[in-house]
């Protein structure tokens, strides 16, 4: 009886398998990749002090940045490209999305600073806007030609008010970049 018990539950566990749906492998699109590596370097200086910088933004009073999106003391920084190789063609930055873009103001948060309603913004050197937090094409960032292996990429750092009127305390924040060739 046992060896009878057995084999009748082996066939009904075969036949519940083979009531089981097959798995379908049918696919809805295709999605392609593309893009390029460029064989051009060049050596990385902003404001003199190599590719990890730091722009200092000057003492304010929060009476400069008494409501939503007033802004203060822009400060002008570059970032110098030397010994580029090919010695011609453009350059721009991208900078990075992360944890310091507020999404929504394009703009870098007090990350770790204690100033309430601030953060930093970042302006082209013509002071046009960057929109931090979007994609390489999108930021707004301008481009410089890279001239007998040179070029400076000019910038400007800004407080901006958001929120509501700053309050005192520190203001730090970060952001990472990635130099675009073209």
């Amino acid at each position: 009886m046992k060896v009878k018990k057995s084999g009748l539950l082996i066939a009904m566990a075969i036949a519940a398998g083979a009531a089981l749906p097959t798995a379908s492998f049918a696919y809805d699109g295709t999605i392609t990749f593309s893009g390029n590596i460029t064989a051009t370097t060049c050596q990385i200086s902003g404001n003199g002090q190599g590719s990890n910088f730091t722009v200092s933004l000057p003492t304010v009073s929060v009476s400069s940045l008494p409501k939503d999106t007033d802004w203060a003391m822009r400060t002008p920084f570059t970032i110098a490209l030397t010994n580029c190789t090919p010695a011609s063609g453009s350059a721009g930055v991208y900078f990075e999305p992360g944890a310091t873009v507020d999404t929504t103001t394009g703009q870098l948060i007090n990350a770790t600073g204690t100033a309430t309603n601030v953060e930093v913004g970042l302006l082209n050197g013509d002071t046009s806007k960057i929109n931090l937090g979007q994609g390489a094409t999108t930021q707004n960032v301008k481009v410089a030609s890279i001239a007998s292996g040179s070029a400076t990429l000019s910038y400007i750092a800004e407080y901006v008010a958001k929120g509501g009127a700053a309050g005192a305390g520190s203001v730090q924040t970060t952001s990472q970049y990635t130099i675009i060739y073209q």
